[in-house]
């Protein structure tokens, strides 16, 4: 009887992880959930200025989105901010570095 019961929890603990694997499909998203609006377009520009214009439209973009919550997107947008005094203040490559940090931070390098 111990040699049976035995058997079939090992039978058990083997099927165990090959039952992980069958995945049913999930429901397809709605039709422009979580999909960038076609009348997206990045803002152009040079230097920090340039650079900061982007990356908030990006992130206001992925906040639209629901890509990131309100709160991640407050602090970054916080953070970018101050590379964007930077940057008016004539501090250009600190402007970046600041501008990168957060990217990375957050990741979106």
């Amino acid at each position: 009887m111990k040699t049976a019961f035995r058997a079939l929890c090992l039978t058990g603990f083997v099927a165990l992880p090959l039952a992980a694997c069958n995945q049913t499909a999930s429901a397809p998203a709605p039709a422009g959930a979580g999909v960038t609006p076609s009348g997206f377009r990045m803002p152009e520009g040079l230097g920090c200025k340039g650079e900061v214009d982007r990356y908030r439209a990006v992130m206001s973009n992925d906040l639209a989105m629901g890509h990131v919550n309100q709160s991640v997107y407050g602090r970054v947008d916080r953070e970018i901010g101050q590379a964007e005094a930077a940057c008016a203040a004539g501090r250009d490559a600190e402007a970046v570095r600041m501008l990168n940090a957060t990217k990375a931070r957050h990741g979106y390098l």
